[in-house]
């Protein structure tokens, strides 16, 4: 049976679950205890974990960061908590230098096991410096996976696939997701777990593809509805739910299938993940096109104060 959650409860619930599972799974970031997060995804579990399992730390993105690598080479799995993903610049190389290379540079002998986790996402009226959507730059390193959910059972069974990897994974969600609600399996039917790499049909069609990730999935489905509903035209909607690694078969599966695509991308159009999206396509399913390859994405400028034209 299913349950209808949040966001925010359904990735409480699977950090919940984690810390049980694992003793080595250790929450950390500004404002996580105590305060029971910025937005409060971490709820209740400082009082349920105590100190040593979820850490307040000084506001110090590459100090916290930094922390957390070295303990994850030690068997520890830290999941760190950005305030902001836009925050990720003031942590840049022990995020893409150190996280991602460890393994690699260390022949093995070392891995990263670290989850870091944060809103990514414009839209929200706090400008520039806190609206960077960065899962293209990261995706773009080797070493590093990156995930996007869009619903509640995807945001709890990818962290929970997240914690368990053994590799660096950076969780970009979304604020203006947190509130929104779906259907989470229960605890009780078994472990939901939602495997990185693994794309999900959120909308069975058989005219166009409209493929996406975050919350832009949600923007793909109330497009759909309208092309059904106003034009007559099956739009099929593919979330990819896992930027690397990423689900190429169900890609290419989708627009050989439709043979007409449009990839909804939050982000900004150059380099953004769309743009990786197509290349894949172009490369591999262009005798299958009966149209352009198109991209809907966010403005090329920093974003906007102003709600209207954000």
């Amino acid at each position: 049976m299913s349950r209808i959650l949040t966001y925010r409860e359904a990735l409480r619930e699977g950090l919940d679950e984690e810390l049980a599972r694992d003793p080595n799974v250790v929450l950390m970031g500004e404002e996580v205890a105590q305060y029971n997060g910025a937005y409060k995804v971490t709820e209740g579990l400082w009082k349920k974990w105590g100190d040593k399992r979820v850490v307040d730390t000084p506001i110090s993105e590459a100090g916290f960061i930094g922390m957390g690598i070295g303990a994850s080479m030690l068997g520890v799995r830290p999941v760190m908590e950005l305030m902001f993903w836009s925050f990720h610049s003031v942590a840049f190389d022990q995020l893409v230098s150190n996280a991602a290379c460890v393994r690699y540079m260390s022949g093995g002998l070392c891995s990263c096991p670290i989850v870091v986790r944060g809103p990514a996402n414009g839209g929200t009226g706090v400008g520039a410096t806190h609206s960077h959507i960065p899962e293209g730059l990261f995706a773009a390193f080797p070493g590093l996976k990156v995930c996007a959910p869009a619903t509640p059972a995807d945001a709890k069974g990818l962290i929970k696939a997240a914690i368990r990897d053994n590799d660096p994974v950076y969780v970009m969600e979304n604020t203006l997701l947190y509130g929104t609600t779906g259907e989470v399996p229960d605890p009780a039917d078994g472990d939901h777990v939602v495997p990185l790499g693994l794309a999900e049909i959120k909308r069975e069609g058989s005219d166009i593809s409209l493929i996406a990730h975050g919350r832009s999935v949600i923007h793909a489905l109330a497009a759909a509805e309208i092309l059904q509903n106003e034009h007559g035209i099956s739009a099929e909607v593919l979330d990819l739910r896992s930027i690397r690694p990423l689900d190429q078969e169900a890609i290419l599966k989708s627009v050989m299938k439709t043979n007409r695509v449009v990839l909804v991308d939050e982000s900004k159009p150059f380099g953004g993940v769309s743009a990786m999206v197509a290349m894949l396509i172009q490369d591999h399913a262009f005798d299958y096109l009966d149209a352009p390859i198109k991209r809907v994405c966010s403005i090329d400028a920093p974003a906007m104060y102003s709600p209207h034209i954000e």
